[in-house]
């Protein structure tokens, strides 16, 4: 069968000599399989349309396995992304946790739609760790694990001060706090923006300037979130980290 899609490339590998595999997150069809033949060759016309984070459109035969490229043009290859090793980096956490959160054949319209606004914002200059936060609680809400911020989940009191319990998925007031000792503390900026995070579309990002502490606080809490509740060992999030050492 012939598909034509919209798709965003999260994942690539060698296949023989000079093909290649890419994992497409498309807009209409879940994640999908392509093989590009010649994709490793320099003059390939193809090769461009297997590398990491590009955004095209990719027609290919599928049977019930593997598809096969037959045609492509690139909408946006994001080539700045993959030049910047800082921004290189995140944007391959942001591809590597889409694909890993993401089934097969799972309809994918909204998810497509937070990842290409999640590139762009990278490609924009925006505040890179705000924008990958950002696509982090998209990616908790699309998974269904999104955390309570608005009332303790315990008794549903709305007047703080708080503490944010991963493990119970969301905030828990001054009388329940003791339910979960690993709760942290929450400052005031920090549930502001992550009650932000958690309501907004990351297409309506605009620019947001963050505290230094606070930042390190969101990246704390947001850590926290992430490994409980979706418990994934990601080798572009260790990057991250050592990339962040280095800084």
């Amino acid at each position: 069968m012939l598909y034509r899609v919209e798709g965003i490339v999260v994942r690539c590998m060698d296949y023989g000599e000079s093909n290649k595999i890419v994992t497409l997150l498309t807009k209409t069809n879940g994640k999908a399989g392509v093989l590009i033949k010649g994709a490793k060759k320099v003059r390939s016309r193809h090769s461009s349309l297997a590398q990491p984070f590009t955004y095209g459109e990719y027609q290919y035969f599928r049977g019930s396995g593997l598809g096969t490229l037959n045609h492509g043009e690139i909408i946006e290859s994001h080539h700045d992304l993959r030049m910047q090793l800082d921004l290189s980096a995140y944007a391959a956490y942001a591809a590597e946790l889409t694909d890993r959160t993401l089934q097969e054949d799972e309809p994918s319209v909204f998810y497509f739609e937070q990842l290409k606004a999640c590139l762009a914002a990278l490609s924009d200059g925006k505040d890179p760790q705000i924008v990958i936060h950002l696509y982090e609680m998209r990616v908790l809400d699309l998974a269904g694990y999104a955390p309570e911020l608005e009332e303790c989940v315990s008794c549903g009191n709305r007047v703080g001060p708080f503490k944010l319990s991963a493990q119970a998925g969301g905030i828990l007031c001054a009388r329940c706090g003791g339910r979960d000792p690993s709760a942290a503390a929450i400052s005031e900026s920090a549930h502001k923006l992550l009650r932000l995070f958690r309501r907004m579309d990351m297409r309506r990002l605009g620019a947001i300037s963050v505290k230094t502490d606070t930042k390190l606080e969101l990246k704390r809490l947001m850590r926290s979130l992430m490994d409980v509740q979706l418990g994934l060992q990601l080798k572009s999030r260790h990057f991250l980290d050592q990339l962040d050492k280095l800084v």
